[in-house]
Order: C-alpha cells, then structure tokens, then sequence
C-alpha cells in the first residue's frame, strides 16, 4: 500500500503571487493559469514530473477576505490528508474554518470521504476539536429528517448526549406537563402522535455561577390549525435549530471545564394537526400565570419557550439565554446570516457582538422596544401570542418573551435561522451552526480559563 502523502495548501493573498513563499516554477504555473489570489479559487500544483505536490488557494483581498476563508478550501478539496501553508492567518481559526467547512451529511446516502487537515503546530488543538464537535452536533440534528427525528427520537438523542457527559437528566413528559405546570408545552404538542415534554439537563458545581440554556425543539411545525403552505413546511425540520445549537454551546462550555453551574431546558413537541390542536382564539394560562390569547398557531415557538423560560427564570440564574428559530421576520430584516440579538444588558450584548465577529458567527443587536408592546394587547387576556398589523414581527415576539422574564440577572434572545441556504467560507448549504462560537467566546471570557 503507497504512503499517505499530505499536501500543502499554499494561502495566497490577490496579487501577492511574487511575495508568497514559492519558487520561481510555481508563480510561473500560476501566472500560466490566470491565478492571482483570487478569493476561493484552488489550482492544483503539479511536481517536476507531472504528479500533484500541492494547491494554490487564492484568499482575495485584505477587505474581502473572511476570517474563516480556510473553509472555502475545506469545502473544494476532496478525499487526502492536508496541511496549511503560506499566510493562513490565526492558526486555531484556519483549522476550525477547514475543518468545518469540510463538513458532509451523507447519513442517507453513499458516503464521500471528507479532507483530513493536519493542524497547524501553534493551533490550539483542544480549541478546534471543540468547535467543530459543537458545529457538527448542531448540523447533523438540523439536517436529520423529521421522520427520523421526531419528539422521541430527539429526547434520546439528548439523553445520550447527557448521559455522555455527566449530565443529570430529568424529563416531564405527556399529561405530566400539565400536572407539573407547564400548560403552554403541552397545548402546543398535544396533537402530535408523540408527547411533547421537557428536558431539564444540568452540569456543573452548585456554587458556581448560574448559566442556563433554552432550546426551542420544534422537531417539524406543520403551523397547527393556522397550517403552513407547502412551500412554507419543506425546511421545518430545521424548527428545532434551537435546540440544536444549544446542545453545541453546552457541549463547548462543558468541554472547556468552564466554572458555571450550567442548566439547559428543552421542551419538544411536533405541532401537528389532530383533534386535538389548540386553536385560534384559545385562551392559555401559562406557567408564569400570564393568560395568553392564541392569535396565530404558527406563532408557537414563543409558546413553549414561554414555559421554559419561566421555569429557568424561577431560580435567578446569572445568565439566561435562549435560542430559537422563531419568526420570519427576522430573515426579512437580516438575511439568514445574520441572527438579531436581544439584550436586557447592553455591555453583554456589545460582547457578543465583538465575539460574534471576531469568530466568524455574527449577530445584530435589535432593541426591545417596550412601546411595542401594545401590539400583543388582548382584549381578553393578559396577552396575545401574535404581533397585531404585521410589523416588528422579531421584535413583538422578543417583547413577547421578556414576560416571562423577571429574575435573571441577564437575559438574551437569539433568533436564529438554522440554515445556509448558500455556501460560505466555513458554512455548507443545509442545516448550521449559528451563536455557538460568538456566546462561548464571552462565557469564556468571563467565567472562563
């Protein structure tokens, strides 16, 4: 059996040919080629024999060139060991960036052997193996198809996630949820031939200080009795993104050994339609006590968070998060790339902010803006579950959610879309990874090593 050869991947900024670290030879195949570092293009370098020792791989200009620009290269190469080489930049991102844009999801087809990068010897190798492990988490959950990721199956999904890890697990499951006190979960699931319940997992030392997680895990919303288009249910099974992405964070926060007392909530249902369905014009009295007039079943990701939230709110965590695929609105202002991120703490969001960027995961910070308020009065309960007049549909339903929020020391919304419905450098189409880096590079900050 020949030797395994690993080829280096030679990062070339535009028209920074003559600078590189080449010879004569290969900036003069280069130039034969039409290759000037143009961003994303890879051109295969041959040997003095005519055999492949290496690829060019054009990063464009410094204003247009990603952080995570490695993953470009991730995405283009095929199966064969690699190694960086030239101006690849910050070492631990380049390999992250690689690695993760050489992510497939070939589950349900013939598999395609991914690229193997060998890390660069000042990456930090525990950092890389711990982003990409979350990313991959989220990804594989997303993709995964609702008739095999159903409520049961998502619940032993997370188990086994816990139970890997150290977790302490409980669930409430079914008519429990109503004994228990968490009569939204339950409205919103109840149609579904499997149970909706609620996943409480925790981690950590009781002493150190309090970061709790919620995860909406919608494993397909058909929009209930306010039923979606087909158009609007093809990517559904992306609806439980939020809880995919959670389970990613807890796993980076858990893996680095961050001092937190970490909790993570996830209700799942499947909000299907049966005789059952809750409907348009119900009244709900949430766990919290607040009466919440159903206005639109579709609007029900906020429903079963509103439970969540409550719950996790009870015991004054010094940092509570969610993260939700929540409303189209939210894609309307800020394309699927751009998850908008609501703050109780203006300094927590400029961090997350910064960290966002510096990671390559970007947010926007959006205002909760209480005047809007109005637009969830009820004329016969305490409120609605749907913005009035179609406008600020994120924004209503962040306000929406902030009800049930009293305790927390800090409170953060991500709605997040979930999906890549185009390639980016790092990013594959399909189901993704969005806020996992961006919030564990503030944990780390400041609870962390």
């Amino acid at each position: 059996m020949a030797e395994s050869i690993t080829l280096p991947i030679h990062f070339v900024g535009e028209d920074r040919l003559e600078s590189a670290e080449l010879t004569a030879g290969q900036i003069g195949w280069a130039k034969a080629n039409g290759f000037t570092g143009q961003r994303g293009r890879l051109l295969p370098l041959p040997d003095q024999n005519g055999n492949l020792s290496g690829y060019l791989f054009g990063t464009g200009t410094d204003a247009n060139r990603p952080v995570f620009v490695a993953g470009l290269a991730g995405a283009a190469l095929g199966e064969g060991q690699y190694r960086l080489a030239g101006d690849f930049g910050d070492a631990t991102r380049a390999a992250t960036a690689f690695r993760l844009g050489a992510y497939r999801f070939d589950q349900f087809r013939q598999a395609r052997t991914a690229p193997e990068l060998e890390l660069p010897s000042d990456a930090d190798a525990a950092e890389v193996g711990r982003q990409v492990a979350a990313a991959t988490l989220a990804r594989d959950l997303i993709n995964t198809p609702p008739n095999e990721l159903g409520p049961d199956a998502l619940d032993r999904t997370i188990r086994a996630f816990a139970a890997e890890r150290g977790m302490s697990v409980t669930a409430i499951v079914g008519e429990e949820l109503v004994a228990q006190n968490f009569p939204l979960i339950h409205a919103v699931g109840r149609a579904s031939a499997e149970a909706p319940r609620l996943l409480d997992l925790s981690w950590g030392n009781p002493d150190h200080p309090k970061v709790t997680l919620v995860g909406k895990g919608v494993t397909f919303d058909t929009g209930g009795l306010d039923i979606k288009t087909a158009a609007g249910m093809l990517l559904m099974k992306k609806d439980m993104g939020g809880a995919a992405n959670v389970l990613g964070l807890a796993h980076t926060i858990m893996d680095a050994r961050l001092p937190v007392r970490l909790r993570v909530l996830i209700p799942i249902v499947e909000n299907a339609i049966s005789g059952s369905s809750f409907r348009p014009g119900d009244i709900i009295r949430s766990r919290a006590g607040i009466t919440v007039e159903i206005g639109n079943t579709d609007a029900e990701g906020r429903l079963i968070l509103a439970d969540a939230l409550a719950l996790a709110d009870s015991e004054k965590p010094d940092l509570l998060l969610d993260m939700a695929t929540l409303t189209g609105a939210a894609r309307a202002a800020l394309g699927p790339d751009l998850p908008p991120l609501y703050s109780t703490d203006e300094n927590l969001a400029r961090d997350l902010v910064a960290s966002g960027l510096d990671w390559e995961d970007p947010l926007w910070p959006m205002p909760l803006w209480s005047p809007y308020d109005s637009m969830l009065a009820s004329k016969v309960a305490d409120t609605n579950n749907a913005g009035s007049g179609g406008f600020a549909g994120s924004v209503t339903a962040a306000l929406f959610l902030r009800k049930f929020v009293r305790e927390a020391r800090n409170w953060v919304h991500l709605d997040i879309y979930g999906w890549a419905p185009e390639a980016r450098p790092g990013r594959p189409v399909g189901g993704t990874d969005q806020a996992i880096r961006a919030v564990y590079g503030v944990l780390r900050q400041r609870y962390g090593c």
